[in-house]
Order: C-alpha cells, then structure tokens, then sequence
C-alpha cells in the first residue's frame, strides 16, 4: 500500500530540493526514515532521563516470583496493575 502526499514548498526550496536530488520518492522515503529514527532516539533519551531521575524501587524477591508465576500462567501483566 502506498499513499501519496502533497506538500507546498516555497519556488526557490523547490528549485534547490530538486536540484540537490531531494524530491525523488527515494530521497523523500530516506529523509523521513532519517527523521523518525532521530525522533525515536530522542524519545528513548527524554525516556532514560526521567528513569534516571526517579528510579523504580527494586523489585522484592517475592515479587519477581510473582511477575514469573504471572507470566507462566498466561496473564502476562503486572502483579498489583
């Protein structure tokens, strides 16, 4: 599947995206890959930071058993969720 997208650019970004080989499907596919890795990237690291600065209590014994028993079971969620 496919979806086609339209986009208004100034003449002259136009002019010099096309000429820097920008505008072709490939380039444009490229470019947005590029931009959502870089998004990915910056959110994981907004995501560590904030961990980093409240850092989960550490899991009990008991409660680490209580996560296998929970998964073996075919619950799959968090005990106490």
């Amino acid at each position: 599947m496919t979806t086609t997208v339209q986009i208004n650019l100034s003449d002259q970004l136009a002019q010099e995206a096309q000429r820097a080989g920008l505008l072709s499907e490939t380039a444009i596919e490229r470019l947005l890959r590029a931009a959502l890795r870089s998004d990915s990237i910056e959110r994981l690291a907004r995501a560590r930071e904030q961990l980093a600065a409240n850092p989960l209590p550490p899991m009990s014994p008991e409660e680490i058993q209580a996560e296998i028993d929970a998964y073996r079971a075919g619950s799959c969620r968090a005990v106490g969720s």
